[in-house]
């Protein structure tokens, strides 16, 4: 089972707070699938997921996790860290 990230880095911007788990400069493309975002509205009600697939390799991975900032900073980051056990375990 590959390891979880702890989450890197929690700011607000816009309407979400973005919740890093992973640098955006570790991919050569990052995404936001609507099959993710579906998962992640289990947790969090309007989130959305960023997904990267890594430079040099196959593997695509949670980048970051938009939460809506009426959840708040704790909440965010606490949901978003759910959203990532429930896609990447």
């Amino acid at each position: 089972m590959p390891r979880i990230p702890e989450p890197k880095l929690v700011e607000l911007e816009g309407e979400y707070y973005h919740v890093r788990f992973r640098d955006p400069d570790e991919f050569s493309e990052i995404r936001t699938p609507e099959w993710a975002q579906e998962a992640a509205a289990e947790v969090s009600t309007g989130s959305k997921v960023r997904t990267g697939h890594r430079k040099g390799s196959d593997e695509w991975v949670v980048q970051s996790v938009l939460i809506p900032e009426a959840a708040g900073k704790t909440t965010a980051r606490s949901d978003a860290q759910k959203i990532i056990e429930k896609l990447e375990s």
